[in-house]
């Protein structure tokens, strides 16, 4: 019988273990589809691989550079007059800065009467840009996304958490005001099997595991917002059959993004 494990996705270990898509074409490891309703991206994108502390400072090189070309008898930034009317770099507006675009990497506090999380260790400051959203407030809400491992191999990948967390499945669930407004749920964004351990029945049990999780966090119900008639590869979130057959139902009825939705 084969060796079932299940791991939360907070450590660099374990965030090597969050398996391919079916299509490569995609990448849940450089994915923020969900976490940026504006600008978020399924593709795949290797330079979200590196550690950020090393893409930074590749980007202020490269920058320096720059500087340093465009103007020749310029001092160095070091040695810039200092200006003493200047306020502090703390009390300094930012008159550009917009009240509307979130901080992807704020800690979500969206359910102050759930139990404590259980202890989970956090990733380094320079870990890849997405393991930082996954792991982004481990003392507050606890993990975000959980990989299912068969053998001690990757087969299937869940991505979940308070609606806070997730401005795209926030922005469409305001787009059916006969929800329930309170309490709030939370969501399962991703679920997702390797192409070759598909039909087994992981993806249903990585699910189930992820709602008892929920449950125990302190959540009364979970939604979902699949996309109907999606290629099977194409979509994150799987279709309605699948979370039908997951103990969902279906909440609104919608020719493209449905809501499903489970009582814990």
């Amino acid at each position: 019988m084969a060796q079932i494990r299940i791991v939360d996705v907070t450590t660099e270990e374990a965030f090597a273990l969050v398996p391919p898509c079916a299509d490569d074409s995609f990448d849940h490891r450089t994915c923020d589809y969900w976490e940026d309703a504006v600008a978020g991206s399924k593709a795949r994108r290797p330079a979200w691989l590196k550690p950020r502390r090393e893409a930074s400072s590749a980007a202020s090189s490269a920058s320096a550079s720059l500087d340093a070309s465009a103007n020749p008898f310029a001092p160095a930034r070091s040695q810039a007059p200092a200006n003493p009317f200047a306020p502090s770099r703390s009390d300094a507006p930012n008159p550009f800065a917009s009240a509307d675009t979130p901080d992807l990497f704020a800690p979500v506090v969206d359910n102050p009467f759930a139990p404590t999380p259980r202890r989970v260790e956090g990733p380094v400051a320079a870990a890849p840009r997405k393991l930082a959203l996954l792991a982004r407030s481990p003392g507050v809400f606890g993990s975000y996304a959980r990989v299912l491992l068969v053998d001690g191999q990757p087969a299937a990948y869940c991505q979940f958490g308070p609606l806070s967390a997730y401005p795209r499945a926030l922005q469409l669930r305001e787009l059916y005001p006969q929800l329930p407004a309170s309490p709030l749920p939370a969501v399962i964004t991703c679920i997702a099997t390797t192409a070759d351990q598909r039909r087994e029945g992981y993806a249903l049990r990585l699910v189930d595991d992820v709602c008892r999780e929920l449950a125990r966090r302190g959540f009364a119900a979970v939604e979902t917002y699949p996309e109907a008639g999606a290629p099977e590869n194409a979509t994150s979130a799987a279709v309605p059959a699948f979370w039908e057959r997951a103990g969902f139902s279906v909440a609104v009825e919608d020719e493209r993004y449905p809501v499903m939705r489970r009582e814990l």
